[in-house]
Protein backbone atom coordinates (compact mmCIF):
# COMPACT_ATOMS: atom_id res chain seq x y z
CA UNK A 1 0.00 0.00 0.00
CA UNK A 2 1.10 3.51 -0.85
CA UNK A 3 -0.55 6.57 1.47
CA UNK A 4 0.42 9.59 -0.64
CA UNK A 5 1.64 12.12 1.97
CA UNK A 6 0.40 14.95 -0.13
CA UNK A 7 -3.39 15.81 -1.97
CA UNK A 8 -3.37 16.59 -5.61
CA UNK A 9 -5.44 19.95 -5.07
CA UNK A 10 -5.49 22.79 -2.68
CA UNK A 11 -8.76 22.74 -1.16
CA UNK A 12 -11.45 24.69 -1.32
CA UNK A 13 -13.72 23.18 0.80
CA UNK A 14 -12.87 20.65 3.93
CA UNK A 15 -15.92 18.54 4.76
CA UNK A 16 -15.13 16.55 8.34
CA UNK A 17 -16.50 14.31 9.83
CA UNK A 18 -17.91 14.94 13.37
CA UNK A 19 -17.35 12.48 15.60
CA UNK A 20 -13.48 11.55 16.61
CA UNK A 21 -12.74 13.82 13.97
CA UNK A 22 -14.01 16.93 15.32
CA UNK A 23 -15.87 16.61 18.45
CA UNK A 24 -15.53 13.80 21.43
CA UNK A 25 -18.76 12.50 22.28
CA UNK A 26 -17.17 8.64 22.81
CA UNK A 27 -18.53 8.06 26.27
CA UNK A 28 -22.00 8.47 24.67
CA UNK A 29 -21.76 6.55 21.73
CA UNK A 30 -19.98 3.30 23.74
CA UNK A 31 -22.21 3.92 26.37
CA UNK A 32 -25.03 3.61 23.64
CA UNK A 33 -23.61 0.78 21.91
CA UNK A 34 -23.57 -1.12 25.09
CA UNK A 35 -26.94 -0.52 25.44
CA UNK A 36 -27.44 -2.21 21.41
CA UNK A 37 -25.32 -5.17 21.36
CA UNK A 38 -27.84 -7.06 23.62
CA UNK A 39 -30.60 -6.03 21.22
CA UNK A 40 -29.23 -7.78 18.22
CA UNK A 41 -30.39 -10.97 19.29
CA UNK A 42 -33.72 -10.06 19.30
CA UNK A 43 -33.64 -8.08 16.37
CA UNK A 44 -32.92 -10.67 14.52
CA UNK A 45 -28.96 -9.47 13.60
CA UNK A 46 -26.72 -11.80 15.21
CA UNK A 47 -28.37 -14.36 12.40
CA UNK A 48 -26.70 -11.08 9.78
CA UNK A 49 -23.45 -11.07 10.79
CA UNK A 50 -20.41 -11.52 8.48
CA UNK A 51 -19.78 -15.38 8.11
CA UNK A 52 -16.41 -16.60 9.25
CA UNK A 53 -14.11 -16.10 7.19
CA UNK A 54 -15.39 -13.14 5.44
CA UNK A 55 -14.17 -10.33 7.47
CA UNK A 56 -11.19 -8.39 6.03
CA UNK A 57 -8.72 -8.84 8.57
CA UNK A 58 -8.21 -10.92 11.83
CA UNK A 59 -8.90 -8.89 14.44
CA UNK A 60 -12.38 -8.19 12.90
CA UNK A 61 -13.35 -11.38 12.82
CA UNK A 62 -12.20 -11.93 16.10
CA UNK A 63 -14.66 -8.79 17.09
CA UNK A 64 -17.44 -10.63 15.06
CA UNK A 65 -17.08 -13.53 16.96
CA UNK A 66 -17.40 -12.41 20.40
CA UNK A 67 -20.12 -10.29 19.78
CA UNK A 68 -21.61 -13.62 18.07
CA UNK A 69 -20.99 -15.52 20.79
CA UNK A 70 -21.43 -12.62 23.74
CA UNK A 71 -24.16 -10.31 22.49
CA UNK A 72 -21.41 -7.59 23.83
CA UNK A 73 -18.42 -5.76 22.38
CA UNK A 74 -15.23 -7.57 23.61
CA UNK A 75 -13.74 -5.23 26.74
CA UNK A 76 -10.55 -4.43 24.87
CA UNK A 77 -12.32 -2.69 21.95
CA UNK A 78 -14.55 -1.27 25.18
CA UNK A 79 -11.63 0.52 26.69
CA UNK A 80 -9.75 1.35 24.13
CA UNK A 81 -12.26 3.64 22.22
CA UNK A 82 -10.38 3.80 19.18
CA UNK A 83 -13.16 2.65 16.75
CA UNK A 84 -16.16 4.56 15.57
CA UNK A 85 -19.73 3.05 16.14
CA UNK A 86 -20.19 3.45 12.13
CA UNK A 87 -16.95 1.00 11.70
CA UNK A 88 -18.06 -1.61 14.03
CA UNK A 89 -21.49 -1.71 12.24
CA UNK A 90 -19.30 -2.25 8.82
CA UNK A 91 -17.18 -4.77 10.80
CA UNK A 92 -20.07 -6.98 12.00
CA UNK A 93 -22.87 -6.37 9.05
CA UNK A 94 -20.07 -6.02 5.94
CA UNK A 95 -22.51 -5.43 2.66
CA UNK A 96 -25.47 -6.21 4.24
CA UNK A 97 -27.39 -3.11 4.21
CA UNK A 98 -30.77 -3.48 5.98
CA UNK A 99 -28.83 -5.23 8.78
CA UNK A 100 -26.70 -1.70 9.03
CA UNK A 101 -29.99 0.25 8.59
CA UNK A 102 -31.72 -1.61 11.72
CA UNK A 103 -28.62 -1.35 13.95
CA UNK A 104 -28.16 2.47 12.85
CA UNK A 105 -31.68 2.99 14.03
CA UNK A 106 -31.35 1.18 17.00
CA UNK A 107 -28.48 2.93 18.17
CA UNK A 108 -29.88 6.53 17.83
CA UNK A 109 -33.19 5.36 19.91
CA UNK A 110 -30.62 4.01 22.65
CA UNK A 111 -27.95 7.25 22.14
CA UNK A 112 -31.11 9.58 23.08
CA UNK A 113 -30.39 8.43 26.43
CA UNK A 114 -27.19 9.05 26.41
CA UNK A 115 -25.96 12.60 24.23
CA UNK A 116 -25.59 15.94 25.76
CA UNK A 117 -21.76 16.53 26.81
CA UNK A 118 -19.64 17.06 24.46
CA UNK A 119 -16.07 18.63 24.11
CA UNK A 120 -13.10 19.32 21.30
CA UNK A 121 -11.10 16.33 20.80
CA UNK A 122 -8.08 18.82 20.50
CA UNK A 123 -7.65 21.97 22.49
CA UNK A 124 -7.40 24.96 19.69
CA UNK A 125 -9.81 23.14 17.26
CA UNK A 126 -11.78 26.69 17.09
CA UNK A 127 -8.64 28.19 16.40
CA UNK A 128 -7.92 26.15 13.41
CA UNK A 129 -11.38 25.85 12.01
CA UNK A 130 -11.28 30.12 11.80
CA UNK A 131 -7.76 29.97 10.08
CA UNK A 132 -9.18 27.57 7.48
CA UNK A 133 -12.41 30.04 6.80
CA UNK A 134 -9.66 33.00 6.98
CA UNK A 135 -7.77 31.22 3.73
CA UNK A 136 -10.81 31.35 2.08
CA UNK A 137 -11.81 27.45 2.74
CA UNK A 138 -15.62 26.40 2.82
CA UNK A 139 -15.99 23.89 6.10
CA UNK A 140 -18.85 21.35 6.41
CA UNK A 141 -19.28 18.83 8.82
CA UNK A 142 -20.95 15.44 8.16
CA UNK A 143 -22.20 12.44 10.31
CA UNK A 144 -23.93 9.49 10.58
CA UNK A 145 -25.99 10.52 13.58
CA UNK A 146 -29.62 12.13 13.77
CA UNK A 147 -29.98 15.73 13.06
CA UNK A 148 -31.63 16.10 16.49
CA UNK A 149 -28.17 15.18 18.33
CA UNK A 150 -26.09 17.03 16.01
CA UNK A 151 -27.76 20.41 16.05
CA UNK A 152 -27.51 19.97 19.59
CA UNK A 153 -23.81 18.78 19.71
CA UNK A 154 -23.06 22.05 17.15
CA UNK A 155 -24.33 24.42 19.15
CA UNK A 156 -23.37 23.08 22.60
CA UNK A 157 -19.87 22.10 21.75
CA UNK A 158 -17.01 24.34 23.39
CA UNK A 159 -19.40 26.17 25.27
CA UNK A 160 -20.93 28.66 22.28
CA UNK A 161 -20.80 25.88 19.68
CA UNK A 162 -19.15 26.35 16.42
CA UNK A 163 -22.58 26.93 14.21
CA UNK A 164 -20.98 30.02 13.28
CA UNK A 165 -18.08 28.15 11.10
CA UNK A 166 -19.53 25.73 10.03
CA UNK A 167 -21.19 26.20 6.11
CA UNK A 168 -22.87 23.05 6.01
CA UNK A 169 -24.19 19.95 7.83
CA UNK A 170 -25.23 17.23 6.80
CA UNK A 171 -26.66 14.41 9.22
CA UNK A 172 -27.43 10.60 8.73
CA UNK A 173 -31.19 11.31 8.38
CA UNK A 174 -30.73 13.78 5.87
CA UNK A 175 -29.36 11.02 2.67
CA UNK A 176 -31.12 7.44 1.46
CA UNK A 177 -27.95 6.24 2.50
CA UNK A 178 -25.59 6.75 5.12
CA UNK A 179 -21.60 6.32 5.24
CA UNK A 180 -19.99 4.38 3.95
CA UNK A 181 -21.81 5.66 0.35
CA UNK A 182 -21.08 9.02 -0.96
CA UNK A 183 -24.64 10.45 0.18
CA UNK A 184 -23.37 12.91 2.60
CA UNK A 185 -20.33 14.23 0.62
CA UNK A 186 -22.65 14.38 -2.38
CA UNK A 187 -25.48 16.34 -0.32
CA UNK A 188 -23.13 18.83 1.49
CA UNK A 189 -20.83 19.49 -2.21
CA UNK A 190 -24.54 20.15 -3.38
CA UNK A 191 -25.59 22.47 -0.24
CA UNK A 192 -22.39 24.55 -1.47
CA UNK A 193 -23.20 24.57 -5.07
CA UNK A 194 -20.25 22.86 -5.76
CA UNK A 195 -19.35 19.64 -8.04
CA UNK A 196 -17.51 16.37 -6.99
CA UNK A 197 -13.53 17.23 -6.96
CA UNK A 198 -10.05 16.36 -5.35
CA UNK A 199 -10.26 20.14 -4.60
CA UNK A 200 -12.73 19.38 -1.81
CA UNK A 201 -11.00 17.30 1.09
CA UNK A 202 -12.80 15.35 3.17
CA UNK A 203 -11.40 14.80 6.82
CA UNK A 204 -12.49 11.64 9.17
CA UNK A 205 -10.92 8.89 11.27
CA UNK A 206 -12.70 5.99 9.93
CA UNK A 207 -12.29 3.55 7.27
CA UNK A 208 -15.76 4.27 6.08
CA UNK A 209 -14.97 8.05 5.95
CA UNK A 210 -12.23 7.23 3.40
CA UNK A 211 -14.54 4.77 1.56
CA UNK A 212 -17.17 7.26 1.12
CA UNK A 213 -14.79 9.90 0.20
CA UNK A 214 -13.54 7.83 -2.83
CA UNK A 215 -16.65 6.92 -3.52
CA UNK A 216 -17.46 10.66 -3.82
CA UNK A 217 -14.72 12.04 -6.12
CA UNK A 218 -13.16 14.05 -3.26
CA UNK A 219 -9.86 13.88 -1.58
CA UNK A 220 -9.98 11.39 1.25
CA UNK A 221 -7.37 12.62 4.22
CA UNK A 222 -7.41 10.30 7.61
CA UNK A 223 -7.74 12.08 10.78
CA UNK A 224 -5.24 9.74 12.51
CA UNK A 225 -6.00 11.43 16.10
CA UNK A 226 -5.39 7.77 17.56
CA UNK A 227 -2.14 7.38 16.59
CA UNK A 228 -2.19 4.27 15.00
CA UNK A 229 1.23 3.36 13.41
CA UNK A 230 1.70 2.43 9.95
CA UNK A 231 1.31 -1.58 10.52
CA UNK A 232 -2.07 -0.97 11.39
CA UNK A 233 -2.89 1.63 8.94
CA UNK A 234 -1.26 -1.20 6.24
CA UNK A 235 -4.01 -3.45 7.82
CA UNK A 236 -6.84 -1.27 7.47
CA UNK A 237 -6.30 0.39 4.02
CA UNK A 238 -4.47 -2.89 2.27
CA UNK A 239 -5.34 -1.48 -1.17
CA UNK A 240 -6.41 -4.61 -2.41
CA UNK A 241 -9.02 -5.44 -5.40
CA UNK A 242 -11.26 -6.25 -2.88
CA UNK A 243 -10.56 -3.38 -0.46
CA UNK A 244 -9.25 -0.98 -2.71
CA UNK A 245 -9.81 2.58 -0.94
CA UNK A 246 -6.57 4.00 0.62
CA UNK A 247 -6.24 8.12 1.96
CA UNK A 248 -4.74 10.71 -0.32
CA UNK A 249 -3.19 11.91 3.05
CA UNK A 250 -2.98 10.87 6.79
CA UNK A 251 -2.73 13.42 9.46
CA UNK A 252 -2.49 13.09 13.09
CA UNK A 253 -4.23 16.99 14.02
CA UNK A 254 -5.81 19.78 12.97
CA UNK A 255 -2.30 21.81 13.51
CA UNK A 256 -0.60 19.34 10.44
CA UNK A 257 -3.98 19.90 8.67
CA UNK A 258 -3.89 23.52 8.41
CA UNK A 259 -0.68 23.58 7.56
CA UNK A 260 -1.10 21.10 4.88
CA UNK A 261 -3.85 23.07 3.56
CA UNK A 262 -2.07 26.08 3.49
CA UNK A 263 1.17 25.07 1.92
CA UNK A 264 -0.72 23.84 -0.94
CA UNK A 265 -2.82 27.03 -1.33
CA UNK A 266 0.13 28.97 -1.36
CA UNK A 267 2.07 26.58 -3.97
CA UNK A 268 -1.36 27.29 -5.72
CA UNK A 269 -1.34 30.80 -5.50
CA UNK A 270 2.60 31.08 -6.65
CA UNK A 271 1.30 29.15 -9.79
CA UNK A 272 -1.28 31.53 -10.46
Amino acid sequence: MSILQIPHAHPTVILFDWHATLADTMDAMYYALDDVMPRLRPLGLIERLVPPGRSKTLEDEKLVKYVREHSSLHPKVRAERKISRTDIFEVLFGDDQEAKARAHQEFDRTYEQHFGAVRPMEAGARQRLQALKDLGVEVGVLSNRARRFMAHELYMIDGDGWHELVDTMVCGDDVARRKPHPDLVLKALDNLGRAPGLDCWYVGDSTTDVIAAKRAGVTSVFYNGVGWDRHWLDKIFPGTVRHPHVPDAVVGDLPELLALARRLIAASAEQA
